[in-house]
């Protein structure tokens, strides 16, 4: 029998909440068929920024297989445009991380901060749904036209979600620096 790492359950954890997130924002409703905040993708930002792309791909594959059959619809057409997205968005993902170890070699401000990770990877999620739905599940030209607002959405929650990611992770840091004891206070 194998032995489950300290890796292992910190990958179960963060996956466990990325599919609670995911399975609560199932339930809200969506302005264009497939908009979603996603939420849980800042579960998945945190992950690549603190411990790696692997991990982050883990946590990933996990949310969209355990959501899919929590929620009903594994193997439906649903769960492969998630499974477009997760992938074109984690190769976007790979592409960013790998810009911002250059870039970080190289000056500082020439890495892309969690908010420009996650507009990349919205973008490039839309993208991988929308590649999908065309060449598969639609293939009508008329289907082009959803594009912009499509892209539009990804942009505004890409963005949200960078927020939201740099905003725990500043709260993780806080939360993890040493605090000062009353008595040495000067």
């Amino acid at each position: 029998m194998p032995t489950v790492t300290p890796q292992d359950r910190l990958i179960a954890g963060y996956a466990a909440l990325a599919v609670a997130i995911n399975v609560i924002e199932s339930g809200f409703p969506s302005p264009l068929p497939g908009v979603k905040p996603g939420l849980a993708n800042v579960v998945t930002l945190i992950v690549l920024l603190r411990h790696g792309w692997r991990a982050a791909t883990a946590v990933t594959l996990l949310r969209i297989v355990v959501g899919s059959l929590v929620t009903g619809s594994f193997l439906a057409p649903g769960f492969w445009l998630a499974c477009a997205g997760a992938g074109a968005a984690l190769a976007a993902l790979a592409l960013g991380a790998s810009y911002n170890r250059i870039g970080a070699h190289i000056d500082k401000r020439w890495t892309l901060s969690p908010v420009g990770l996650s507009t990349l990877a919205a973008q490039a999620h839309i993208c991988g749904q929308f590649a999908l739905a065309r060449w598969l599940l639609i293939p009508h030209p008329g289907l082009a036209r959803l594009l912009p607002p499509l892209l539009l959405a990804s942009l505004i929650f890409g963005i949200a979600t960078g927020i939201a990611t740099q905003r725990v992770l500043a709260e993780l840091a806080l939360a993890k620096s040493p605090t000062v004891k009353p008595s040495q206070e000067t």
